[in-house]
């Protein structure tokens, strides 16, 4: 299959993800957050990435010894999108354990506001957004 089809169903399915993940945070349903956030879709993207790697790695060139080596790897499309899939796998994760971790920690959710989205666009940032949070804000007062 072309890899831009399969670019476009990898984002559409990594969206389906965080949109699980916003309402199993807003409503409660751990079966959003957990099954189809947390399993599901890191599944499938993670499925995708294997099938990718398991076809074009042994034609690729490159590798992870040299950045150069990394940039040669994914001159071959099938390897770049297999790359972007691990992205949107982890990130995904990232994601949804930022959420795990504030609600453990008794933070205040107005933290998931600006985590989840960088982390949706750029990965770390995100997370560093919770560890900062966490390190500067006090847990939110427990409701009986």
């Amino acid at each position: 299959m072309d890899p831009a089809i399969l670019f476009r169903i990898a984002n559409m399915i990594a969206l389906a993800g965080w949109a699980a993940l916003i309402l199993g945070v807003l409503t409660g349903r751990a079966w959003l957050r957990v099954g189809v956030a947390g399993r599901a879709v890191p599944i499938i993207l993670s499925v995708l990435y294997t099938a990718l790697v398991a076809v074009a790695w042994p034609g690729a060139g490159g590798g992870y010894g040299t950045l150069g080596a990394v940039a040669l790897l994914f001159e071959d499309p099938r390897m770049l999108l297999a790359g972007w899939a691990h992205y949107l796998a982890f990130d995904l994760l990232v994601g949804g354990s930022i959420a795990d971790e504030v609600d453990r920690r008794g933070l205040t959710r107005w933290l998931l506001l600006p985590a989840l989205p960088l982390t949706f666009l750029f990965g770390p940032v995100g997370l560093l957004v919770l560890l900062a949070g966490a390190a500067l804000l006090r847990p939110a007062p427990r409701t009986a």
